[in-house]
């Protein structure tokens, strides 16, 4: 790995190093470090997101451009209430356009650390949905399944317009369909569930002492009561 051949007027133009070559005091080291090894530096503003990735032996800086359908404030504010999901599309003044990628985000906010977690639908698939089985309320997960459907969609889509890139797509498309099989099967413990928790709801209101005392006071005074007519009737 080289670092003497940097593509500095690149660096320079989005902010990464300054005029002195050195690098932008809102990286910090280890940021540093995994960039010129090759991790990905994002950075976000509003409904805007860029990212830049050295590639070519650090030679070369790839700079992608994306933009949410939500702005950043907005996701982390709703985020607080509940589970936050956003759209993040690629866009490019390349000609020929790039072809369009989509990147579906779930915003979840750790009331522990007081901090927004964000969660991709590829990357961490698994994960997310163990987070939301864990909340065990059929309203989140089925929310969560809408999102799934839409992504899936969207992909099926992407294959029929782009036969090229077919393969790639198809791994991301099998990784989402199985996710939708696994969440059916979440919602239809959490129906069960919910259908056991009535039943048992029912019957401890007919094997409720209290209850059945009163209903046993109440048959005996409508006892008396006829009774007393009875009499009147006499």
């Amino acid at each position: 790995m080289k670092n003497s051949n940097l593509p500095t007027d690149e660096l320079k133009k989005y902010g990464i190093i300054g005029e002195d070559h050195t690098f932008s005091k809102k990286l910090s080291a280890e940021d540093i470090q995994k960039f010129l090894q090759g991790y990905t530096i994002v950075a976000d503003n509003d409904k805007n997101r860029a990212t830049f990735q050295l590639t070519d032996n650090n030679t070369q800086l790839k700079v992608i451009f994306l933009e949410r359908d939500k702005s950043l404030p907005e996701i982390l504010k709703n985020s607080e209430k509940r589970i936050e999901y956003s759209d993040i599309m690629e866009f490019s003044n390349k000609l020929p356009p790039a072809l369009p990628a989509l990147e579906k985000k779930a915003f979840i906010f750790d009331q522990e650390t007081g901090k927004v977690a964000e969660f991709d639908f590829i990357r961490h698939t698994t994960g997310l949905t163990a987070i939301i089985a864990d909340l065990r309320d059929a309203t989140e997960t089925g929310r969560y399944k809408i999102e799934l459907q839409k992504l899936k969609s969207f992909l099926q889509d992407k294959i029929d317009q782009y036969p090229e890139i077919a393969k790639e797509i198809t791994s991301d498309l099998n990784i989402i369909s199985k996710e939708i099989g696994t969440v059916d099967g979440i919602l239809a413990r959490q129906h069960n569930n919910s259908q056991k928790q009535e039943e048992s709801d029912i019957q401890l209101n007919i094997n409720d002492p209290d209850l059945y005392q009163e209903a046993n006071r109440m048959r005996e005074e409508e006892e008396l009561e006829q009774e007393e007519k009875r009499r009147f009737r006499r």
